[in-house]
């Protein structure tokens, strides 16, 4: 029998604990070779908070983890009975469907892209109204004209004067309004 993925629902940000909880039972069970990897779907996002850059960790699925596994009863009984766990994701009471493996390369794409280059936290779209927080521009409106996730850069078009200037700013010199 191959291992297929199943989606867990599990207590909003607990996704962790219960990862550690299931390698824990199931070492303690025997039962490794029943199953294969536990994931929960995460990706580094990059915050800008004061002026310093810092990475943290953002969950894709927040309250879900993705666990392959051959389906047994024994299987079925030991991930559904771990604390903190509500029940799987799809298919009937006590005979969750498994999630296609295009599904499963999706996430794990997306994951490894997060580890590679981490996306910003806040998102900007071009002829968006922002608000400058701090620098020269302080608490100046202004419309997004470009941005630039690679150097964590926006371009704002603020009016002094009368006038539409385009000024360039860091992620954490803007905030939405």
């Amino acid at each position: 029998m191959s291992k297929r993925w199943y989606v867990v629902h599990v207590y909003s940000g607990m996704e962790k604990s219960v990862h550690k909880a299931l390698v824990e039972r199931i070492e303690r069970a025997g039962l490794e070779t029943s199953f294969g990897r536990i994931l929960v779907p995460s990706e580094e996002v990059l915050e800008v908070k004061g002026g310093k850059k810092s990475i943290t960790e953002r969950r894709i699925f927040p309250g879900y983890v993705l666990v392959e596994m051959d389906l047994t009863d024994e299987t079925w009984h030991l991930v559904k009975n771990t604390n903190r766990v509500t029940g799987f994701l799809g298919g009937s009471g006590n005979r969750p469907a498994p999630i296609s493996d295009r599904e499963v390369e999706k996430i794990l794409s997306q994951m490894e892209e997060g580890v590679e280059k981490p996306k910003p936290k806040v998102l900007f779209e071009v002829g968006e109204l922002v608000r400058v927080k701090e620098g020269p521009f302080a608490d100046f409106n202004g419309n997004v004209e470009d941005v630039n996730y690679e150097k964590s850069k926006v371009r704002v078009s603020v009016t002094i004067f009368g006038r539409a200037t385009p000024v360039e700013l860091d992620f954490g010199q803007v905030e939405k309004t």
